[in-house]
């Protein structure tokens, strides 16, 4: 196991996913698209060694804290619609947390909706910090495959429209997870040798 400290920070860290794409309404300045999407595995990480894939359980949201989420363009700068002044609206459905932003406010939130429907700004991102999760681990063609399933998100911070299908924060954030997994699975197969090891010394001293 790594230590709790660590696996603390790795959990409470802001994480940031990519995820499906965002539209423009032809009639109103309003773009709509989904921020997560639910039991749609994806990987994570992958190396040499090991794969790590990850989806969100349906009920991952039920106890989540979104008060006044906030709509941005790359998870920082100006502020395009929130929660709090009716521009943001969040819902979940059967596939996933939808999003509903109308983005007319501002002159920058019309210019990012005409981006937007130009087909410049296609896709969404998410911020936000996990409460729970379960991992299992299997063999695939020789690669230890870790699925991830996150059960439960403590807050979600943002959505926001991104320039890029993966952006820097998102790499690094996955990165810093995924070494601490597979630092974490090494030392279960490490001790679980020892263990099988300690179990034959036993067996043999008892058959002497």
């Amino acid at each position: 196991m790594i230590p709790k400290t660590i696996q603390q920070k790795l959990d409470e860290g802001r994480s940031y996913r990519n995820v499906v794409e965002i539209r423009a309404d032809e009639e109103q300045m309003v773009v709509e698209g989904y921020a997560s999407t639910f039991n749609d595995p994806y990987t994570l990480w992958e190396d040499d060694d090991y794969r790590v894939i990850e989806q969100i359980d349906a009920r991952a949201f039920d106890n989540t804290d979104m008060g006044d989420v906030i709509m941005q363009y790359d998870h920082e700068g100006r502020v395009f619609a929130r929660i709090s002044n009716g521009t943001l609206e969040l819902a979940m459905d059967d596939h996933g947390l939808h999003v509903r932003a109308d983005l007319s406010g501002t002159e920058i939130g019309r210019q990012l909706y005409e981006e937007i429907k130009g087909g410049y700004t296609s896709k969404m991102s998410f911020g936000f910090t996990v409460s729970s999760d379960e991992r299992t681990t299997r063999t695939v063609d020789g690669k230890e495959e870790i699925l991830r399933t996150i059960t439960g998100i403590r807050k979600l911070y943002d959505v926001s429209a991104v320039s890029l299908p993966a952006n820097n924060a998102t790499e690094i954030s996955a990165r810093a997870y995924c070494e601490g997994v597979i630092a974490e699975a090494a030392e279960e197969r490490r001790a679980a040798a020892e263990r099988e090891i300690q179990k034959r010394k036993i067996k043999i001293l008892l058959e002497v």
